[in-house]
């Protein structure tokens, strides 16, 4: 039998033994290094723990601690994911690594404690996505030089993948950029910019995964607003168009003309097609002008308004005979660079005063045709006439003015059937007529010297086939009254190979009559006037700056 001191030496040392054995189940466990791919689902496996008790059998107690372990669970001695549809795993905002920690209680005695470091594998799961800031439109001068950096695109991908960029090449302002260095996002003007051709140009850049199976892309329009640069001449206007396609426009300096009497002085001119104008060819910068007269101003018989480009003429012409026209050459340049300028012409004509508007001896005319199937048929009067429209003008002694132009104003779609000659006889497109059609035309008379215009109507009628033009209503005899359209085309035809022959004889007699007289007495036949000049307006005497 045991003395009492060893029995109680035995239970304590039996009391020690199971309390060691309690305490090591928490033991054998180690730290837990795992890997887990993002976006996986809830209870994915993250690691199996090494622990020598059975959490569920015995009395231990397993507690998950740390920043992150409310992304894991226990399940028995396994650690698994605890994500939901709410709640996904996501590298680009959990970061690559999460920690935690497992405790082990025995008798809610912390016993051991590992750590758990779990990393989060990517998955290209995301679109790269281009820097607002860098794809705002641009402002770039036209004056930039080709092959400079213009712009540069920047875009960011939250899963790292390598960017490339490209420019849509199927737009049609493509070819004015390029992209040298796929990965660098650097644009470079690859073509000269033009204001005055386009003034905003739009090009269309992709950025693209390299490095993925997915290639995913995005793309981003940026607008380049073209800024004016001073590259551009001045242009005197009207501009006189000799070329234009969808890029280009050639234009030439119009050549002003205008006419004066020998009285007029002190007058502003009045030119045509307008007044001398010009405007810088960059029309966003507009830069202010200056005019001048280079040649041509007759010792000071022309002066210029330097600001405006108004001509005075100050003094009058003594003899028309002698100096009818005089040549001048105008100047027009920028007031801050000189040497960008531009030249025009101006022709100021001296002729003779006009005292009487011209103006027809009838009112109406009254025409007839014969339905017929020939392309051109002559318009007749009554008695078989061939009509012609006359003008008289009483600052000529015969009243002609060979000055005078005739022009047929389109009343209705009608009026391109028929046209006037410049002797005011009239033609009609037959085959395009039907016999009872009745047209009304305006004819126009305009005095190329002067300006003046008259104006008259022909109201014509197409008669059926043989049936006569009739007679004048007053009961006067005509020349062809009796015969049929046929036979008065024949005479007609007689009629004017004898009037030509009598034209060119009665020319060559003026001309033997003309160098007979006195220079001063010869006809009053006006020189040259642009059409449509309105008579000069005086003013006060104006003196050069």
């Amino acid at each position: 039998m045991l003395v009492p001191w060893k029995l109680r030496l035995c239970l304590m040392a039996l009391n020690t033994f199971y309390h060691v054995v309690t305490a090591n189940l928490c033991l054998g466990g180690q730290d837990i290094f795992a890997t887990v791919k993002e976006n996986s689902p809830t209870g994915e496996f993250i690691a199996n723990l090494s622990i020598a008790g059975d959490p569920g059998a015995n009395s231990i107690r397993l507690c998950l601690t740390g920043a992150n372990a409310d992304w894991f669970f226990l399940e028995g001695r396994t650690i698994r994911l605890n994500s939901s549809s709410s709640r996904v795993l996501d590298r680009e905002v959990q970061g690559s690594v999460m920690m935690a920690a497992l405790t082990c209680y025995e008798d809610d005695i912390i016993q051991s404690e590992y750590r758990i470091m779990i990393e989060i594998l990517n998955e290209n799961d995301n679109r790269p996505g281009f820097l607002p800031e860098t794809i705002q439109p641009r402002y770039i001068s036209e004056l930039t030089a080709v092959n400079s950096v213009v712009f540069t695109v920047k875009a960011k991908d939250p899963d790292g993948d390598t960017i490339i960029y490209i420019i849509d090449r199927s737009l049609p302002d493509a070819h004015y950029f390029r992209i040298d260095l796929p990965n660098s996002g650097k644009v470079i003007l690859d073509k000269p910019l033009d204001f005055e051709t386009k003034t905003q140009l739009h090009v269309l850049i992709y950025a693209v995964e390299m490095n993925t199976k997915e290639k995913y892309n995005i793309t981003a329009t940026v607008t380049i607003n073209v800024v004016d640069g001073d590259d551009q001449y001045p242009q005197f206007l009207p501009c006189s168009l000799i070329y234009e396609d969808q890029n280009h426009t050639v234009c030439t300096s119009p050549v002003y003309t205008v006419n004066i009497t020998e009285r007029e002085q002190n007058t502003i001119l009045n030119f045509s097609p307008g007044q001398i104008y010009a405007e810088d060819g960059d029309r966003d910068l507009m830069t202010p002008l200056i005019y001048a007269i280079l040649s041509g101003d007759d010792n000071g018989r022309f002066i210029i308004d330097h600001e405006t480009g108004e001509i005075t003429i100050t003094r009058r012409v003594e003899n028309r005979l002698l100096t009818p026209l005089f040549r001048l050459r105008i100047m027009a340049a920028q007031m801050n660079d000189l040497k960008k300028y531009a030249v025009a012409t101006a022709l100021v004509h001296v002729v003779a005063e006009n005292h009487y508007p011209p103006y027809f001896n009838k009112t109406t005319y009254k025409g007839f045709l014969i339905e017929n199937s020939s392309p051109a048929t002559l318009v007749y009067t009554y008695g078989n006439q061939v009509l012609q429209v006359q003008v008289i003008d009483g600052d000529f002694k015969d009243g002609v003015n060979p000055k005078i132009h005739y022009a047929l104003h389109p009343v209705d779609p009608s009026t391109k059937l028929f046209h006037i000659t410049q002797d005011g006889i009239i033609i009609a497109k037959t085959d395009h007529l039907r016999a009872f059609d009745r047209h009304i035309l305006e004819v126009v008379a305009t005095d190329q010297e002067s300006g003046d215009v008259a104006n008259a109507s022909i109201d014509i009628e197409v008669l059926q086939r043989g049936q006569p033009v009739p007679r004048n209503p007053f009961g006067e005899e005509r020349l062809f009254g009796d015969m049929n359209a046929g036979m008065a085309g024949g005479i007609a035809a007689m009629v004017l190979l004898l009037a030509l022959a009598a034209f060119f004889l009665l020319i060559r007699l003026v001309r033997r009559r003309r160098e007979r007289q006195d220079p001063a007495d010869r006809g009053s036949v006006a020189l040259g006037k642009h059409p449509n000049v309105e008579p000069s307006s005086p003013c006060p005497t104006h003196q050069a700056p």
